[in-house]
């Protein structure tokens, strides 16, 4: 095995359940999460040489993923979402699923705008990079999202009853 191989599986093995959980964060989806990381991570063995010396790999897989995540729903534009989950479907046990429950449903754009911004914790000219838009754009969407996950003072009240 060369040495390069060997960086690469140790880089896989110590930062794969990161971008998993990424993935999941991006797509609202168990599956869907795995195939992103795997899509990220066959094209980053192409170019582990180039990467590896860089300051930052991962940030440079988070790209990739980012980047086909936008790719796969641009594609899928056309299909029609449902709120009905299929069976066998993963739950979310953390404290805050509402929470992504209600991510979940924001608009895809918004959705990874705020993910790169609040859970990443990336700054707005690093999410306009890397989402090719303006930090205008970035902005904008956030506030977006960001009103649109606000809590309604009934839902409040339900949760006191």
């Amino acid at each position: 095995m060369r040495l390069g191989d060997v960086e690469f599986e140790d880089f896989v093995r110590t930062r794969g359940s990161a971008l998993l959980r990424y993935g999941y964060v991006l797509t609202g989806n168990a599956d869907d999460a795995a195939d992103l990381v795997q899509e990220a991570l066959l094209k980053l063995s192409g170019s582990w040489r180039r990467v590896r010396n860089k300051e930052n790999p991962e940030s440079y897989v988070r790209t990739i993923m980012t980047r086909q995540h936008i790719s796969w729903w641009r594609s899928r534009r056309r299909e029609r979402v449902t709120d009905d989950l299929p069976e066998g479907s993963y739950t979310d046990d953390h404290a805050f699923g509402e929470l992504w429950k209600e991510l979940a449903a924001l608009p895809r754009r918004q959705r990874v705008v705020l993910v790169l911004r609040y859970y990443e914790d990336l700054p707005d000219n690093e999410i306009a990079e890397i989402l090719g838009i303006s930090r205008g754009t970035v902005r904008s969407q956030a506030f977006r999202g960001l009103n649109a996950l606000r809590v309604n003072p009934s839902v409040l009240e339900r949760g006191r009853a």
